[in-house]
């Protein structure tokens, strides 16, 4: 039988593994609650450990409920005093269920990051009305989940001139549709690195392919021509 002491520590195991397996999506969520967006890539470097943290917490939670569902050994020669002593809430089954939970939303976090960070408002209508129009990409390190693109878009959003954007984790990149009249390319630089992610470069595209493409949010680099198509 395992202590109650024991089942305590796979426990608080379990649950640390799980925060950690999703803390770099974690930490953009809190640096938009606490107002300081340069921790938010401190953890990035966590990303190629997630699916052995994962794993590890899985493991020690299914071992803490084997702990806790395996039936007791009675021994008639022996005291079973440890059986026989109440356990506190702690060390219940109730509450191993609400650190179960609480686990599986943690690791499921990069999935729903993205529902907590304010959405832009500007629409393919009012776009096209602005002129002095222009698009740059720009190669983003450090973007490990949704919450990332949705934190260098937080911070996008702030930024008078800029029109339109599109981040993407996958691709490391952001594309960005701005007024050149309100707002430089150096400004949304610093903008993004902000957040604690860094700009490796950025690729101006003409302003004939811009004008096209920055009519809707969804389109990038890679689909231009099908938005010209679409225009």
């Amino acid at each position: 039988m395992i202590s109650l002491k024991s089942s305590g520590t796979f426990t608080s195991a379990g649950i640390l593994s799980a925060i950690a397996a999703s803390l770099c999506c974690i930490a953009p969520f809190v640096a938009l609650l606490a107002g300081s967006s340069s921790i938010a890539a401190n953890f990035s470097w966590i990303e190629p450990a997630r699916p052995y943290l994962i794993g590890l917490s899985i493991a020690v939670l299914a071992f803490a409920w084997y702990g806790k569902l395996k039936p007791a050994k009675t021994n008639d020669t022996e005291c079973n005093c440890e059986t026989t002593r109440k356990a506190s809430f702690l060390q219940s089954k109730a509450f191993l269920g609400i650190v179960t939970v609480f686990a599986i939303l943690m690791m499921a976090f990069p999935l729903y990051a993205k529902v907590f960070y304010p959405k832009s408002t500007t629409t393919a209508t009012e776009l096209a009305f602005v002129d002095n129009k222009q698009q740059v990409k720009f190669t983003i390190q450090g973007m490990t989940c949704e919450g990332c693109e949705e934190h260098v878009n937080n911070e996008l959003s702030k930024v008078n001139g800029i029109l339109a954007y599109k981040t993407s984790y996958a691709t490391r990149s952001s594309l960005v549709t701005f007024n050149k009249s309100k707002v430089d390319v150096k400004t949304i630089e610093v903008a993004i690195n902000k957040t604690g992610y860094k700009v490796k470069g950025y690729e101006l595209l003409n302003s004939g392919s811009t004008a096209q493409a920055s009519n809707t949010k969804e389109c990038s680099s890679s689909s231009k021509s099908s938005c010209q198509k679409a225009e």
